[in-house]
């Protein structure tokens, strides 16, 4: 038997197994059959595996250059490096949808394991919902496109991978979204399930919390990864504009960052219940309808896969997940009834609320400016554009809002804050932004829209400070350890908290790094003769020569400019456009002088080989901020993932009402 043809019938393996796992697991559950429900956990070991050999082969025949197979020809040349032949597995329809149902396969054996032992009641509805998705997107595979399908006569040549795409991050961008969208998969399994049992406590929330996280992190990590990659390789200056697949991710993000607030929430007070049950619905939701986007061909973006027939698919699969969770919500709703009651509009559980209805509403915003022009163009048949300005005048405001409450949630009491709660929390870290904001001001800063989400940023840092602070001098005046010591066992003994901490620095330097690349944004177009100059901000450049290359994969433009800020000399920046045979357009490479304090940012626009160059110069302060969020967030929450030591009597410092009063409490 070829290999492709074994491919093929591993996926009709994994389609039966998923289907029959899926069935299984509920005619188990509710027929008290064990034998079923072990049968069904068998059945997704088996999945992963018809799946494991299928994404090999698909690799394998992609590294050995057989044209016979159409995604092999149409997504890969043997001209193309070994690593992007490699990321050829994902670069296209068919083989993403292949690695989308891998790592379904992937996370349902590790929860099928992780339990094998434990939650017997949960673990049926679980392992059939992980099941169901995957026979959706094996079934899609079968049907609708099918990564084995032969061509009648082989190509002689593959297709090159587009330009765009070969770039690094192509290797790291688009698996760690796609383990951010499957890993969804799992919180809205185990809500499912305990819909469908009625076991409703906390028990579910505590299991997936980690497995939330997991997908939040990956996610975030790979909307942070493709600004970046749009940043250097699509040359406009910018890293995120609102791109309809860009908000495709984004949205699930949001939805999944209101989850693990508001979980906090349900844990301490029992509340929230169907707001929890109905926001991990829609992480999952939302991540398939991202994908939906993707792979629809129903918007234009330089993300999506174009001539799709996958929309109805995804549209059925869509409408049955919303259906399924909104008729268990409702057999369910008297149990989902809170068990307290707000009591205060000043307390952590009402800041916690606002924080998730903020959240929520920015998820509609971006989805409403998403999904309006395919609304109108079917309506109405004409195509209307959502551009920035709008996602900027709706975002912008609910952005600041998020911010303030950043730094207001962690520090305000359980149940109703008094006055001298919020005096004690609130007075030092609001001074912070108060002197920030003066700063600013005396250093010629005097645009609003820089002032404000800069305060409020040294505002959230302000509470972030003297939360460590009281909880390192707690535990020295209790332990008699060092400070250093104290201060790394205060994380240690409560890595949620402070792992939370840390994410949130994350986010004042993501805020910082827009504020500063988006407000103070220096931009300039120069046409230049070789030895003329052009200045922007506080550097000049020198256009000093133009050169041609030419390999067997592309043919090269290079411009040579000398690069002086002030009176110092400081480097040579090569902006170029690349030419790939079979490509109608030119591809853009950057270059880009980055410090922390800010990015020169020059492209190549037009050439005359023997007389003028134009050159687009872009300055854009504090863009670095931007990418070092990122690694504050992944180090905030791989600490918050780690599971917490056995409490002792000194294992943390917790500002609740006690801590109001400066009472150290575990």
């Amino acid at each position: 038997m070829l290999l492709p043809e074994l491919g093929h019938f591993s996926l009709i393996f994994a389609l039966c197994f998923s289907i029959y796992a899926a069935g299984a697991g509920v005619f188990g559950a509710r027929r008290h059959r064990r034998d079923f429900v072990g049968s069904a956990r068998n059945s997704v070991f088996a999945v992963f595996c018809f799946l494991t050999i299928a994404s090999c082969i698909l690799i394998h025949e992609l590294m050995v250059h057989n044209f016979g197979l159409r995604y092999v020809a149409e997504y890969s040349s043997s001209a193309m490096p070994k690593q992007y032949v490699f990321a050829a597995f994902w670069g296209g329809m068919a083989g993403s949808m292949l690695l989308w149902a891998w790592l379904v396969g992937l996370f349902g054996s590790l929860v099928a394991w992780q339990n094998r032992r434990q939650h017997e009641a949960l673990m049926p509805y679980v392992l059939s919902t992980i099941m169901g998705t995957a026979a959706f997107f094996t079934a899609v595979m079968l049907f609708g496109a099918n990564p084995f399908e032969q061509l009648a006569i082989p190509a002689t040549h593959g297709t090159q991978l587009n330009p765009l795409l070969q770039n690094p991050s192509m290797m790291f961008h688009p698996p760690t979204l796609y383990v951010g969208y499957v890993g969804m998969v799992v919180p809205y399994a185990f809500g499912i399930a305990a819909l469908a049992t009625g076991k409703l406590d906390d028990t579910w929330i505590r299991i997936t919390r980690r497995w939330t996280l997991f997908a939040w992190l990956f996610l975030g990590m790979g909307i942070l990864m493709g600004a970046q990659w749009a940043y250097v390789e699509l040359g406009w200056g910018g890293y995120w504009g609102w791109d309809p697949v860009e908000n495709a991710s984004f949205m699930p993000w949001l939805i999944a960052t209101a989850f693990l607030h508001s979980v906090m929430i349900q844990e301490k007070k029992g509340m929230l219940k169907v707001w929890n049950v109905s926001l991990v619905c829609l992480m999952y939701i939302m991540s398939i309808f991202g994908t939906f986007l993707t792979r629809s061909g129903v918007l234009s973006s330089v993300h999506a896969f174009a001539n799709s027939n996958l929309g109805p698919y995804f549209l059925m699969f869509i409408g049955g997940s919303v259906l399924l969770s909104c008729a268990l919500t409702h057999r369910q709703w008297d149990k989902l009834k809170s068990e307290e009651e707000i009591e205060s509009f000043v307390s952590k559980e009402s800041s916690f609320l606002l924080n998730n209805l903020l959240l929520l509403g920015a998820a509609v915003a971006v989805f409403w400016g998403t999904v309006f022009p395919v609304l109108s163009e079917a309506v109405r048949g004409v195509k209307v554009t959502v551009a920035a300005p709008y996602f900027n005048r709706v975002m912008v405001p609910i952005g600041l809002a998020l911010l303030a409450l950043t730094g207001i949630c962690p520090l305000i009491a359980w149940r109703r804050a008094s006055p001298q709660n919020l005096k004690r929390n609130y007075l030092r870290p609001a001074l912070a932004a108060l002197v920030t904001a003066l700063l600013l001001y005396v250093f010629g800063v005097r645009k609003l829209l820089a002032i404000l989400p800069l305060s409020l940023c040294a505002f959230v840092v302000g509470t972030i400070v003297l939360e460590y602070y009281r909880g390192t001098l707690a535990r020295r005046s209790i332990t008699g350890e060092p400070l250093g010591l104290s201060f790394v066992n205060l994380i240690a003994r409560n890595r949620r908290r402070y792992g939370g901490y840390i994410v949130h620095l994350g986010i004042v330097s993501l805020f910082a790094g827009i504020t500063g690349s988006t407000v103070y944004k220096l931009e300039k177009e120069a046409t230049l003769r070789i030895g003329e100059n052009m200045k922007i901000g506080g550097y000049s450049l020198r256009y000093d020569q133009l050169k041609e290359q030419s390999t067997p994969a592309r043919e090269r433009v290079i411009a040579s400019l000398a690069v002086w800020e002030g009176k110092r000399f400081i480097g040579t920046l090569l902006p170029e456009k690349n030419f790939h045979p079979d490509q109608d357009q030119p591809v853009t490479e950057t270059a880009i002088r980055g410090t922390l304090k800010e990015d020169l940012y020059v492209i190549l626009a037009n050439w005359d080989r023997n007389s003028t160059a134009t050159f687009k110069v872009f300055v854009n302060p504090l863009i670095t901020l931007v990418w070092l969020s990122g690694l504050f967030i992944l180090t905030g929450t791989t600490i918050a993932m780690l599971p917490d030591p056995q409490k002792v009597p000194v294992a943390a410092y917790v500002p609740s009402r006690q801590a109001a009063d400066g009472i150290p409490v575990t």
